[in-house]
């Protein structure tokens, strides 16, 4: 399979926080938080594979700052990682304060996704081809969280 430029999969996903994302606090919910991660990503895995996909794994979803009620959010997802029938995909979520303009981060993980044949069984994905320094950064993090991965499966 020929490898694939990470630019060709990016995805960026604008969502307005809406009352019914709020807890009474009026800020999001953190499973709204999650489902709009896994939708970025997925919709990141199904264009780098062009196949059916299911998330297999989140790393570390860490929640670093509140989103408001109003706010913006906007999803960044990108491809990090392929092996044979699986795909790292990074997820940053920024919110915007549209009253002042300040952008916050408030959340990233990875999510780790499986390319589905026809028969509903993992099928082989195209590696990527990182060609940014960032890419190339990301790219051999996420070999050293595979590793990692690895070893806690093998522990048990």
């Amino acid at each position: 399979m020929e490898a694939r430029a990470v630019s060709e999969s990016q995805v960026v996903m604008t969502e307005l926080v809406l009352p019914s994302h709020t807890n009474a606090l009026g800020t999001i919910f953190g499973g709204t938080v999650m489902s709009w991660m896994d939708i970025a990503a997925a919709i990141c895995a199904q264009r780098h594979s062009r196949k059916t996909v299911v998330t297999a794994h989140i790393d570390d979803l860490h929640f670093v700052a509140p989103v408001f009620k109003g706010w913006v959010v906007n999803l960044k997802a990108s491809i990090n990682y392929t092996g044979k029938t699986s795909m790292e995909v990074g997820v940053r979520i920024d919110a915007e304060n549209p009253s002042t303009n300040e952008i916050f981060h408030t959340a990233s993980a990875y999510l780790t996704f499986v390319a589905l044949g026809s028969d509903g069984k993992p099928t082989q994905v195209p590696p990527i081809k990182p060609e940014t320094p960032e890419e190339i950064r990301r790219h051999q993090a996420a070999l050293e969280r595979q590793k990692i991965r690895l070893e806690a499966r093998k522990r048990g």
